[in-house]
């Protein structure tokens, strides 16, 4: 058995760097669409600096109706659309795009709950200093948020780890792609016992990073 994992070692590397380029995009694309639509909730909701109570109801339906889409059945859906954008329906690229899309409400969400659990006074203090509703929530919000955000990235990218692996069912790539190949058609099951061991290392060494990383985020510790 070692000599075959050795075999496809190369092959093996390969799979867990498209996983890698999967969440390397996909999640910064997330966070980077997500937290503009996290504030734009929080900012519209009933406790926000602006409420609007009919814009806050579309956007959350919206959001939730994206986040109850199991993924495996929006990659599918949105077959079309994802040819449209990348030219094509399966490898690395095409799985980038509904996992892009799932992360972002996804995210949207954390980034309301995070900023909700400040409380107003928060806010309070921003607008007695004169503070304008941009600078409370650039310099007071997403500052003082920060830790959590932090560790809600660390916990997004954890799943989207496990979302990726079900790319290989439609031939995605990446080692849920390896392992299901190997696993479960060629029922070699050392092959994919290994698969399985490097994505729980992978795992692991995301969930100790973000909780490093927001610990030294945190100025209360």
């Amino acid at each position: 058995m070692f000599e075959r994992i050795l075999e496809v070692w190369p092959e093996l590397l390969a799979a867990l760097g498209e996983t890698g380029t999967m969440l390397v995009i996909a999640i910064p694309l997330a966070v980077l669409l997500g937290t503009p639509l996290g504030v734009l909730l929080y900012a519209v909701g009933p406790h926000g600096l602006s409420p609007k109570p009919k814009l806050h109801r579309i956007l959350d339906t919206l959001v939730n109706l994206v986040r109850s889409f199991p993924f495996l059945i929006l990659l599918i859906a949105i077959i079309p659309f994802t040819r449209l954008l990348v030219g094509t329906t399966i490898g690395t690229a095409a799985v980038i795009v509904p996992l892009t899309i799932n992360a972002v409400p996804y995210f949207a969400r954390f980034v309301e709950q995070n900023i909700t659990a400040l409380g107003g006074g928060v806010v309070e203090a921003a607008r007695s200093m004169g503070a304008t509703r941009l600078q409370i929530v650039r310099d007071v919000l997403l500052v003082e948020a920060r830790p959590a955000l932090i560790s809600s990235v660390t916990i997004m990218t954890v799943s989207f780890i496990s979302y990726s692996a079900m790319a290989g069912l439609v031939g995605g790539g990446g080692i849920g792609d390896f392992a299901i190949r190997y696993g479960y058609y060629r029922y070699e099951t050392g092959l994919m016992v290994t698969a399985i061991v490097l994505m729980i290392l992978l795992v692991q060494a995301v969930q100790l990073s973000g909780s490093w990383i927001s610990r030294r985020a945190d100025k209360r510790t």
